[in-house]
Order: C-alpha cells, then sequence, then structure tokens
C-alpha cells in the first residue's frame, strides 16, 4: 500500500515514515514536495498527514502493478485517471472508517491513517508486486561522499548526511535541522536514489493560486540520468523504464544494475533542472 504524506512546512513532523520500505519524493505544484511512502513488510499505526493525489502517483506507483494508493481527494481529472489505471483508488474522503483523526492537529493536516485500517478493508489484496531493486550487501565502487544536497525549493531544501555508525544517511532540512518525525525518530535510509526527470507543467491548474500540475517523463521508454548513494559512496548511472507497469531499472556505466543496500530506500524525483551537490 501506498500513501500520500504532506511535507509542507506546516504538515511536519509526519508520522509513520520510518516504517515504510520505500519512500518517494515527489516534486508538486508551487515548489513543495509530497511523499509517497510504500508499505509492505512492516506496519504502521498512525500514517500522516494524507493528503491529495496528484498525476505523478499513477507514474510512480505503476510499477508496482496493483498498489492501493491512499489519498485524501484531488481535481477532477487526476482522480479519473486514477480510477482508470492499474492502482486501486483509496479515497480516504470517501472511505471515512479508514481516517484516524489525529489529536493536536488541524485541517487540513489531522487526517491520517494506519496500515491495519487500509488492509482491513482490503483483504483480498494478497498478490506482492515485482521487486523493485536488486540488494547485496557488498558495498560497490563509488565515490565517496559525506553529504547529497538536493535543494527543490525554499520549502524542501534536503540534505542527507552519511553516518558511518549506523551505515545510513540522515535527513537534513536546510543543511542543519534534523527532519525528524513525531516519534522524535530522524528520517533515515540505507540508500538515496536520485533518479533526474523531466518536468512539464499542465494543463489542469492544480489549486486557487493557479498552480499547474506536474508531470514527469517516467514512461513510457523514458530513462534519464541516476546516482545510488549507499555505504557512503556514489554510484552513478543512467536509470530506464519501458512500460507503465515495468520496474525501472538503474543501471552503472558498465551496464549492470545497481545494487541497493538491504534497508530503507529513499527515491528523490528531481527535477533535470535542479542540480544535486555533494561533500566528499
Amino acid at each position: 500500500m501506498a500513501v500520500k504524506v504532506d511535507n509542507y512546512p506546516t504538515a511536519r513532523p509526519q508520522s509513520g515514515l520510518d516504517k515504510a520500505d520505500v519512500v518517494f519524493e515527489q516534486p508538486v505544484e508551487g515548489g513543495i514536495t509530497r511523499y509517497v511512502a510504500v508499505f509492505q513488510c512492516d506496519d504502521s499505526s498512525l500514517i500522516g498527514p494524507v493528503r491529495s493525489a496528484r498525476s505523478i502517483d499513477i507514474g510512480i506507483l505503476g510499477q508496482l502493478a496493483h498498489p492501493l494508493l491512499v489519498h485524501v481527494g484531488g481535481i477532477d481529472p487526476v482522480l479519473r485517471d486514477i480510477v482508470a489505471s492499474p492502482l486501486v483508488n483509496v479515497d480516504l474522503g470517501q472511505s471515512r472508517s479508514l481516517v484516524i483523526h489525529h489529536a493536536g492537529r488541524v485541517a487540513p493536516y489531522a487526517t491520517y491513517t494506519s496500515t491495519a485500517l487500509v488492509y482491513g478493508a482490503h483483504p483480498d489484496m494478497t498478490t506482492p508486486p515485482h521487486p523493485l531493486f536488486t540488494y547485496s550487501d557488498t558495498t560497490p565502487t563509488g565515490r565517496a561522499v559525506s553529504t547529497v544536497s538536493i535543494n527543490y525549493s525554499s520549502t524542501s531544501n534536503v540534505t542527507w548526511r552519511y553516518s558511518p555508525s549506523i551505515h545510513a544517511f540522515q535527513r537534513f532540512y536546510n543543511g542543519t535541522t534534523p527532519d525528524r518525525l513525531e516519534n522524535g525518530a530522524q528520517n533515515t535510509a540505507a540508500n538515496i536514489v536520485v533518479q533526474y526527470v523531466q518536468i512539464t507543467y499542465g494543463p489542469w491548474v492544480e489549486n486557487s493560486q493557479g498552480a499547474l500540475e506536474v508531470r514527469a517523463d517516467l514512461y513510457p521508454d523514458a530513462s534519464g540520468d541516476a546516482v545510488v548513494y549507499r555505504d557512503g559512496v556514489a554510484v552513478p548511472g543512467t536509470w530506464q523504464r519501458s512500460t507503465l507497469g515495468s520496474p525501472t531499472q538503474f543501471i552503472d556505466r558498465s551496464g549492470k544494475r545497481i545494487p541497493l543496500r538491504p534497508g530503507q530506500t529513499w527515491v528523490e524525483i528531481v527535477p533535470n533542472t535542479i542540480l544535486t551537490t555533494t561533500t566528499p
């Protein structure tokens, strides 16, 4: 199951991201980002705040065959496309029994859910998807890095800092502020996959300020540059994807798939107009 989680500054701190197997960070209108948190191996009793769907969600999640997409509404053309897609539409605005109203939070940041509630409403959804990645405990050859910085915007200026003691990257904002969840845990990932994508805007208006829908060229027969960060090294390569239902392939410069470290993975979908910077 995949849950749309808000990342506007007033939506923080979020809940449940530390239990996700994969977190996709996606650009949306206005320079902000949102998350698609994918759960399979672990459960979370509180996930949110859950917000509305976007067109880009179909491209991200189509590679998981028929996942549950949990969200709260969206503009009409996006909702029509989701219903027509392989994704299973789980709109909390229409399924109030799946909603947890989190005490102390106010709308639009008060809608939460849990894996138990959503899975319980879809007991027949038991077929696992195709694997997204390959894994290996062996550190690949790469350039040593200590930080990875992605300046999506002033509200989402992300830095991942490698911690050798835990063999993982820890997430910060503006270089110094730890990105912590409501339970106090800092967002941490064994793998950071930076996927550079061609972004366009429109034709739909997404909000009252006139911001246009963000569209990403993720399929069919799409490709671009990519860098996988794991074990404190950067492995440059490319990504390619043939169809909506086929997993994205991350390929190194020798033509082989880049193996990830076992553990949680964050996929940063970065517009190819943004330069990711690192420190050695």
